[in-house]
């Protein structure tokens, strides 16, 4: 019989200690306020370029991270943005705008975490949120009051910043004012002619506080003119596309705006492949620019967006988190333009 010796079991990763900033400083044989300067990459403090590097070095041998936490005590207030993630898939526009907000405000120093709260809305979910001690809240659409706000900043939250059709009490506003969409897209297929115009509207839930403000305005557009409007609830689905355009000569409808670009694009080709031209027949427009609008045949005629740049937002969180003091600004943001192509 071979008898094994008793050995202690190696340690596992959940049994080692996490590393300290200590540790670090007797690595790099530096004191642990020079690991702070360092790794914080404080300005104030002048520290040599090899220090700096040892001090870096010694961190990634030990798998040293700063804990944010202490971090965020020492300062006062985290350095984390929030931006509830949205209820609906979000289309490259959104997507792109999301991207250039989390690239400016990193290089501001700041971290943004994007917040799945499917399930909860308004006051609800900015519990939800305080409770990460975020230093400011980004909100994309509308769903927050003033309790709301109100909540986030009892929770340490210096910058709430609002993006959606009306200011709220408390927050920073961004105003988008969707009825101007529609009201660009009506006056351009009024202008072409056409005076039975269909206006889709988006099933998905949560588009309808793009999708009503934008109805608005075809109407608006169109009030004291001998055009009429017509909704066109569709699902964002071939079939779905399939069944409108099947019984489209019956509507008698000789325009129709899409909503969007992706709802445009999903709708023309189900009218091409039911032998409708475009724009012959019906003429189609969209929003938001889409390059893939461009390459359809015929190209889409569109409303070309222009959103907030992410830099000026992110100065306006960056200021706000300073001078958490000043008076709530409000700004009108969302700029617009007709985009004429052959599909009107």
């Amino acid at each position: 019989m071979v008898q094994i010796p008793n050995q202690p079991a190696p340690s596992s990763p959940a049994q080692r200690s996490v590393p300290t900033s200590a540790d670090v400083a007797r690595l790099a044989g530096v004191s642990r306020a020079t690991v702070s300067y360092v790794l914080n990459n404080t300005s104030a403090v002048r520290i040599s370029e090899p220090t700096r590097r040892r001090v870096h070095e010694a961190a990634k041998e030990l798998g040293y991270v700063p804990h944010a936490a202490a971090r965020s005590l020492r300062a006062g207030h985290s350095r984390l943005v929030l931006m509830p993630a949205p209820h609906v898939p979000a289309n490259p526009l959104y997507s792109g705008f999301i991207y250039e907000i989390q690239w400016a405000l990193s290089r501001l120093d700041y971290t943004v975490v994007q917040y799945g709260s499917l399930g909860l809305h308004g006051d609800e979910a900015a519990r939800a949120w305080a409770e990460l001690r975020p230093v400011a809240v980004i909100v994309p659409g509308a769903g927050l009051g003033p309790k709301g706000v109100a909540v986030l900043k009892r929770s340490g939250a210096r910058a709430v910043v609002t993006m959606g059709p009306e200011p709220v009490e408390g927050s920073h506003g961004m105003l988008l004012d969707h009825r101007e969409v529609g009201r660009s897209a009506a006056a351009h297929l009024l202008a072409r002619g056409r005076r039975r115009i269909g206006v889709v509207m988006p099933e998905e839930r949560g588009l309808s506080v793009y999708s009503r403000p934008r109805l608005a305005g075809v109407r608006q557009e169109l009030q004291d003119t001998d055009a009429t409007v017509t909704e066109l609830p569709l699902a964002y689905e071939e079939n779905a596309a399939v069944e409108l355009a099947g019984r489209w000569r019956s509507l008698g409808l000789d325009a129709v705006f899409g909503y969007n670009d992706e709802y445009a694009m999903l709708l023309m080709r189900a009218l091409q492949d039911e032998g409708i031209a475009v724009p012959e027949e019906t003429a189609v427009i969209g929003a938001d620019d889409l390059v893939l609008g461009r390459l359809l045949r015929p190209r889409l005629s569109t409303v070309h967006l222009e959103l907030p740049a992410g830099r000026e937002l992110a100065d306006l969180v960056d200021r706000v988190v300073r001078d958490p003091g000043g008076v709530p600004e409000t700004n009108h943001v969302l700029g617009f333009r007709v985009v004429h192509r052959e599909s009107s």
